[in-house]
């Protein structure tokens, strides 16, 4: 006797529309098989706190199969998805096999985007995933490393010199934690240079930093990175980068350690679908975040560009990202069941938040409007919360209370390899 088939889900990615869509089924007479090239989920919101030593890589990372272990419908595989055939509703993967599907969920998130100078991603990485994190944390620290080396006065300056480009919540956050890293926590630890005479820049294109937040609350923010020693450079993009520093217009500013925190761009499988595309490579879906023709075939997260009401675009944030995830379980179950499916998928915007150092960030939740240390304990407790695993918030607080108290941050060991101990130093 046969078995009865049941329909089969699958979901590629790991993030939160994939991993919130997967979990939302868990009770549901179907099989799911969730990919993902990496073998983890990532909390990406304190992604910077590995890059700036705070946190190790496992506090803010689960493996998959942990944390869908007791969800029997799932199978979790290890891959990279490569080619979608959406006729024959089959996914190739990078190995040469193959997964048949009765629905299908992208969800591969945003990678960096260079706006057409590819060529300065050696020189500027960007922060995505915990490798990029990792290989952060080795450059920024190692920098310190080498201007203590370093005899010559110009060259030693220029290794003291740091800039972020892009004046999002990433690049605040990175900006001012390195601030409080040179100031405080390095403070005592070297011979030959002083930590606190390193140069903090951030670079900000537009006319302010943290454009997506009230001007009143950027400008708060703007004071609090200064009041850490940070210099915040607004109104002019950055023309040039390379491994000895970067250009504001025809100014060459000396910096040897440059991070990208200035733009995104979708994963590059959506380029496989040959739909649509936004100028970020995102895939244009309908209102229920199907495919025009392709009811079976959903996209979410980064990957997924739709507009809301107001005619502004679904935020590329992480809410916006598990609302969408549950959104795909929800037509899903309906079809399961005969039922009619919801509406149209609608964003519910519940605010933003964005630290900018110890005791310092900024909280903008419809009306209300924080920052200074209310807004930082706000932050705090709902970075907490969103964890995933007990373990991980536990470890989370505690390293955060050692660092509160003494300004310590508990992953500086240097180790891995990086690309500036091959490249020819100028």
């Amino acid at each position: 006797m046969s078995r009865e088939r049941v329909p089969h889900l699958v979901v590629v990615g790991g993030g939160f529309a994939g991993l919130w869509a997967t979990r939302a089924l868990a009770r549901e007479r179907m099989r799911i098989t969730l990919v993902d090239r990496r073998n983890h989920h990532l909390f990406q919101p304190l992604l910077y706190q590995v890059a700036t030593a705070g946190l190790s890589a496992p506090d803010i990372a689960a493996p998959l199969r942990h944390i869908l272990g007791h969800q029997r419908n799932v199978e979790v595989r290890l891959g990279e998805v490569v080619a979608i055939d959406k006729q024959a509703r089959q996914i190739r993967m990078a190995d040469g096999s193959t997964l048949d599907y009765d629905s299908l969920l992208l969800a591969t998130g945003a990678t960096h985007a260079y706006f057409g100078n590819d060529q300065w991603a050696d020189d500027a990485p960007g922060l995505k995933t915990l490798d990029d994190a990792i290989a952060l944390r080795r450059k920024l620290l190692l920098a310190f490393e080498r201007a203590e080396a370093e005899p010559d006065p110009a060259k030693k300056a220029a290794w003291l010199s740091f800039a972020i480009v892009g004046g999002g919540p990433t690049g605040v956050e990175l900006a001012g934690t390195l601030a409080e890293i040179a100031r405080h926590t390095l403070r005592n630890e070297f011979r030959h240079i002083d930590p606190a005479s390193a140069k903090v820049r951030l670079v900000e294109a537009g006319p302010r930093v943290l454009s997506s937040f009230p001007e009143v609350l950027s400008l708060k923010a703007r004071r609090q990175l200064e009041k850490l020693g940070v210099e915040v450079l607004t109104g002019t993009p950055v023309s040039d980068i390379d491994s000895q520093g970067f250009k504001l217009g025809d100014q060459f500013v000396p910096a040897r350690t440059v991070v990208w925190a200035a733009g995104v761009a979708a994963s590059p499988l959506a380029r496989t679908l040959e739909v649509p595309l936004d100028r970020a490579g995102r895939v244009q879906v309908q209102p229920d975040l199907t495919l025009p023709g392709h009811p079976e075939l959903f996209v979410a997260g980064d990957l997924a560009a739709l507009n809301q009401a107001n005619g502004k675009p679904v935020p590329g944030v992480a809410p916006a990202a598990k609302q969408m995830g549950k959104y795909v379980a929800e037509v899903i179950r309906a079809r399961l069941h005969g039922k009619p499916e919801p509406g149209p998928f609608k964003y519910a915007d519940y605010g933003n938040l964005a630290t900018i150092g110890r005791m310092a960030a900024i909280v903008h939740l419809g009306r209300l409007q924080l920052s200074g240390i209310l807004a930082w304990w706000f932050w705090l407790a709902a970075h907490v919360f969103f964890l995933i695993g007990f373990r991980n918030r536990i470890v989370v607080l505690l390293n955060w209370a050692v660092a509160y108290w003494s300004y310590q941050r508990s992953a500086r060991i240097i180790f891995g390899d990086d690309q500036d101990d091959r490249r020819p130093r100028r």
